[in-house]
């Protein structure tokens, strides 16, 4: 088997198999919060982490997700037990459950839950070694006052939208702005800078309070960058510091460490991944293939 996909207390191994109402307000409306996993040789990484944030996202929409957590957790980890591999791809949903065409979230009597484990490649293998060409986009991010990034909720039409700017230009990511004209993220991963002009590497990215999503790569690099020595800073910055910055790459758990060579026709740095960026990567390898939840036991 290659795939696995939970959904409602059954295993499905065909994703045609596995099927949802068309009432969801998952479907309907995009009302329900999702978490995507990485499985690194057999181990799931940061488990503890994405189910607390998921529970947290769902506090926060009053939605009442059917499980405990720790119940949740087994479930991941017998999903992609079942899947037979050891370097997977999680997404873990759960929608508000099927309703009625109407935006009322109490005729949704019961939560929809997916776990789907297979494999992803978001990138090309080439531009983690050759590194990405990214713009700026004129989509700005959703205000924390209007939709709170810190909800990881299916309602990815602000990025989206963003994605289909950076399309057309034919660049490989788009960096989206705040409504004040900070930097926020890409339209799917964290950002960092670096700036090496002192005796302290400086690794800066922008804080939570400018509307991104905290992501958990992002916080692990981090940890790792710290404990390696480098200065890192949480505080906003413009488009014009990543024109000026010595290296610049993208987080997430889909992409996991991605450099960026060139930011609206401006080469980063020499235009090349730089050093700190391949030392933060060789860090964040060896500590996904060595730390986590065993799927295999």
């Amino acid at each position: 088997m290659t795939v696995c996909i939970y959904l409602n207390g059954k295993f499905y191994d065909q994703p045609e198999d596995a099927h949802l109402s068309p009432y969801d307000h998952g479907f309907l409306y995009g009302d329900g919060i999702f978490e995507g996993i990485r499985v690194y040789n057999g181990r799931v990484f940061k488990l503890d982490e994405h189910i607390k944030r998921l529970y947290d996202s769902a506090l926060s929409l009053m939605l009442k997700i059917p499980h405990q957590m720790e119940e949740m957790k087994k479930l991941v980890v017998e999903t992609c037990r079942r899947s037979g591999l050891k370097d997977i791809y999680v997404r873990l949903v759960v929608s508000r459950g099927p309703g009625n065409f109407g935006l009322d979230p109490r005729h949704c009597k019961k939560s929809t839950v997916v776990i789907m484990a297979g494999a992803i490649q978001l990138y090309p293998k080439e531009k983690y070694v050759k590194g990405l060409k990214v713009v700026t986009t004129s989509t700005r991010r959703n205000r924390p006052d209007c939709v709170n990034s810190q909800i990881k909720s299916l309602n990815y039409l602000n990025n989206i939208i963003a994605k289909l700017e950076t399309i057309r230009v034919n660049a490989d990511e788009g960096i989206m702005l705040n409504d004040e004209g900070y930097v926020s993220e890409a339209t799917a991963d964290n950002i960092f800078i670096v700036k090496n002009r002192s005796k302290k590497v400086k690794l800066f990215t922008p804080p939570a309070y400018l509307g991104i999503l905290e992501g958990i790569t992002r916080n692990t690099v981090i940890e790792l960058a710290e404990t390696a020595g480098f200065s890192v800073r949480e505080e906003p910055f413009t488009v014009n510091d990543i024109y000026a910055s010595d290296e610049c790459f993208l987080t997430g758990s889909g992409a996991e460490l991605i450099p960026v060579i060139e930011m609206d026709g401006r080469p980063v740095g020499q235009g090349v991944p730089g050093p700190h960026f391949k030392r933060l990567l060789e860090a964040y390898q060896k500590l996904t293939h060595s730390d986590g939840t065993p799927v295999y036991e």
